[in-house]
């Protein structure tokens, strides 16, 4: 069942009762107004993990990701607790109870946990793998800094418009963030289309939950363009910057 989560993975559409919060949010703080959105550009950290063709060489190469993400992001997130990688084998997502055929990333619990399959283990290229690191840390940085619980609160209004919205800034956000660590981390992205693509596994490929693709790519490329998590204050924009 697919439920809806603190962290970045698939969000579910529970639908809550209370009052609508379509177009910008109001009265919840920790979404509007973080302390996350006042903290400078993150560190320049030197991280160049090699990916090579065996599962060995991929779970180091993912390992040594988060490693960097934790040097990144600790002096940024208050109270910050370093995230470790486990490492799993069946294909149930813990976020969603969905079955996923290939490799995959997601925040459960503390920690990152990480299938890998042929697609990833096989690939002469890391962006895959590291367009999905990335994303899964976005959750990380969301349920550290009180937003994923304060989104999975928010009341609306049953009707369903609301709730959409409220995933979409949600899962934008993510995005964002997942191009402010990518910027971090030292990574040139020219084309970020194929990052996007490799964020989720194929099986979320009909859930709309980031909305449109013109939006994922205004968000991501904002948050990689300043480097700074203030950029990603999804809870504030207009309704058409997370249509």
């Amino acid at each position: 069942m697919i439920t809806r989560l603190l962290g970045a993975t698939v969000a579910g559409l529970v639908l809550l009762s209370g009052t609508a919060h379509a177009a910008p949010i109001k009265g919840e703080p920790v979404l509007t107004h973080n302390k996350l959105y006042k903290k400078g550009a993150l560190p320049k950290i030197s991280c160049k993990p090699v990916k090579g063709t065996t599962k060995s060489s991929t779970e180091k190469y993912v390992k040594k990701l988060v490693s960097c993400l934790n040097s990144a992001w600790k002096g940024t997130i208050d109270d910050f607790q370093p995230v470790a990688v486990v490492f799993k084998t069946d294909k149930e997502s813990c976020a969603t109870g969905l079955d996923i055929a290939g490799s995959y990333a997601e925040i459960c619990g503390q920690a990152i946990e990480v299938r890998l399959a042929n697609d990833w283990i096989n690939s002469k290229n890391d962006v895959k793998a590291f367009a999905a690191v990335m994303r899964a840390w976005s959750g990380v940085v969301q349920g550290q800094t009180g937003i994923g619980r304060a989104w999975w609160a928010l009341p609306n209004d049953r009707t369903g418009a609301d709730m959409e919205e409220q995933n979409r800034r949600f899962y934008l956000q993510a995005d964002c963030l997942a191009g402010v660590s990518a910027k971090s981390l030292g990574r040139k992205i020219k084309n970020f289309k194929p990052v996007i693509a490799g964020m989720e596994p194929s099986e979320y490929a009909g859930y709309k939950w980031n909305g449109k693709p013109a939006s994922r790519l205004y968000w991501i490329k904002k948050g990689y363009q300043t480097g700074k998590p203030g950029a990603c204050n999804t809870w504030t924009a207009s309704s058409p910057k997370v249509a």
